[in-house]
């Protein structure tokens, strides 16, 4: 395995009661905490939750068997909000486990401690709360 880049732009903040509007994409997704302000219209976001990948997105996230366990970590008025990154099949598993090595969401298990690649460089832009925009391991 050769040294990658990879570059992924981010699209949300999809609320829980919105999820369905995640992408039916191949892709990596996060979970956060979030508060959601209706009149301003706007969504701050606390914690980074989890870090997943799926061929399909909205299908992963719409029966996910961690659900609540995610929401284990809501405060009394937060709710679960997701953010969706476009990756191809062939490289979900490898930016999926460099996000994760690098941010270590608590709900994350798997590559918390070790990372089984080469040397991976990623560029994010976008939706990326709490996420650092350029890193490599």
């Amino acid at each position: 395995m050769a040294e990658q880049s990879y570059k992924i732009d981010f699209d949300g903040y999809w609320r829980e009661p919105n999820k369905k509007g995640v992408p039916s994409k191949s892709g990596i997704y996060c979970v956060y905490a979030c508060t959601h302000n209706s009149q301003e219209k706007t969504v701050s976001i606390r914690k980074l939750i989890y870090i997943g990948e799926s061929d399909n997105v909205v299908a992963r996230i719409a029966d996910h068997e961690k659900q609540s366990d995610w929401e284990s970590h809501l405060k009394s008025v937060e709710q679960l909000c997701y953010s969706f990154g476009p990756v191809n099949r062939a490289s979900r598993e490898r930016c999926e486990a460099a996000l994760i090595f690098k941010h270590k969401p608590p709900e994350n298990i798997e590559y918390i401690n070790s990372f089984p690649y080469d040397r991976t460089t990623m560029n994010l832009r976008g939706k990326i709360a709490l996420l650092d925009p350029s890193f490599a391991v």
